[in-house]
């Protein structure tokens, strides 16, 4: 578990929502478990094929009390909540993550690395973009680098992320949903010739659940 240091922001009793629902991971080294998702609004990173852009205004959704949103969590049954976005970690996550952990769930980030971390995490998926660099920070916390493969060129831009993170990280290739197609291929082609990947799949899409 990760137990950073707070953050220089006042903590904040509630949180833009733009949604949380109990479904299945489909990514990564999750995929398959049960999970309850909270999905916070505000983004300023900006990827073009981003399938959420609804969330990017923080000021869309509505501010929702932590232990609402903790206590709505707790009621589905999970063991396992994954914070995402959006982009969470530019908000101030301490007061959340305490309250999930002492509700006894586990938490999971799925973050782009463009803020600094706050707040205690059992596992951190670093998912970066070409869009806005990451916080240097980031990359020794990462449990899961999960790299989105658009074209050709992001296959070398992974391995200056790979090349950074701690020796225990999990590293995954995915592709972009539009063009699945045409690169599923490339990246089956990849791990094969470098195993030290993995393929990652949004397997919820080809389950047609959130």
């Amino acid at each position: 578990m990760k137990k950073l240091e707070t953050s220089t922001l006042q903590h904040t009793t509630t949180l833009p929502l733009m949604e949380a629902f109990y479904t299945i991971q489909g990514e990564g080294f999750y995929q398959g478990h049960a999970a309850y998702f909270i999905r916070l609004g505000g983004c300023d990173v900006g990827c073009v094929w981003c399938d959420v852009k609804e969330s990017w205004d923080a000021r869309a959704h509505p501010k929702i009390e932590v232990k609402d949103i903790v206590r709505k969590a707790k009621s589905s049954g999970t063991e396992i909540v994954v914070v995402t976005g959006g982009e969470p970690a530019m908000h101030d996550l301490e007061l959340l993550t305490t309250e999930l952990h002492d509700a006894g769930l586990k938490t999971n980030l799925e973050t782009s690395g463009a803020y600094p971390l706050t707040g205690e995490w059992d596992w951190v998926c670093f998912s970066p973009k070409k869009f806005k660099a990451p916080n240097d920070s980031v990359l020794p916390l990462a449990n899961e680098l999960k790299v989105v493969v658009y074209n050709k060129s992001d296959f070398e831009w992974a391995e200056k992320f790979a090349s950074q993170v701690n020796s225990d990280c999990h590293l995954f290739l995915q592709p972009e949903w539009s063009k699945e197609k045409e690169m599923i291929p490339l990246i089956i082609d990849y791990v094969k010739t470098n195993p030290i990947w993995k393929v990652s799949l949004q397997i919820h899409k080809y389950m047609n659940i959130p």
